[in-house]
């Protein structure tokens, strides 16, 4: 089967299982997405959606984070994996926003990655997230996904999304990506298919019998 063939299958799939994707990190503007993606990095969304349900309501715009500085901010995330790295972006991106951009988030990458803490997935994902722009963000999870269904041998996130996006069309990209997260949690978890039982590795490997080993990105 050929790698086009096997993505004409997993969007199929994916369209049927998913064919809605709420935005899984739970958000007020484009700068409250911003700052969840970022506090996203190495750290479940349901743990940063129980952190920021009790920041939103009251600090949600650059100018509060700010005031907040660093220690308040270190405090309010400190359940959160890397929370002094990720105050210190947090503080340093809000000001950022209010110096250069007039406290509004950029649409642009340029810019989004130039921002403290924003490397190319977090712009990507408030790109397509916050603006509609098709982009397909990848991380680790989508990188061994992408391996494990035929879709992409890259060595690392780069590559599989520059794959991805030769693979499927554009205007599918950003459901794709959530579609995708959604059913690397629900069904192709890293520890229990091993790409030997949900339905999109039995579709696309039908014979496969040993568990594939991916790339790390």
């Amino acid at each position: 089967m050929k790698e086009k063939d096997r993505a004409k299958i997993v969007l199929k799939i994916l369209n049927k299982i998913y064919p809605k994707t709420p935005i899984p990190l739970k958000h007020r503007n484009k700068f409250t997405l911003l700052i969840s993606v970022l506090l996203s990095a190495q750290c479940t969304d349901l743990n940063v959606n129980n952190v920021t349900k009790n920041i939103y309501p009251k600090y949600n715009q650059p100018e509060h984070f700010v005031k907040l500085g660093r220690k308040k901010i270190e405090k309010l995330i400190k359940s959160i994996g890397l929370f002094r790295v990720k105050a210190k972006s947090v503080y340093f991106l809000s000001r950022n926003l209010i110096k250069l951009h007039n406290g509004k988030v950029p649409k642009t990458f340029n810019e989004l990655e130039k921002l403290p803490g924003v490397g190319h997935k977090t712009a990507s994902v408030v790109m397509s997230q916050g603006f509609g722009y098709p982009a397909f963000p990848v991380d680790t999870h989508i990188h061994r996904l992408a391996q494990r269904w035929g879709l992409s041998n890259g060595k690392n996130v780069i590559q599989t999304e520059k794959d991805l996006k030769r693979l499927f069309p554009k205007k599918s990209w950003n459901k794709l990506h959530l579609q995708i997260i959604y059913y690397g949690r629900q069904h192709c978890q890293a520890r229990k298919c091993y790409g030997l039982t949900c339905k999109i590795c039995t579709t696309c490997y039908p014979n496969r019998k040993n568990s594939i080993k991916t790339k790390k990105a």
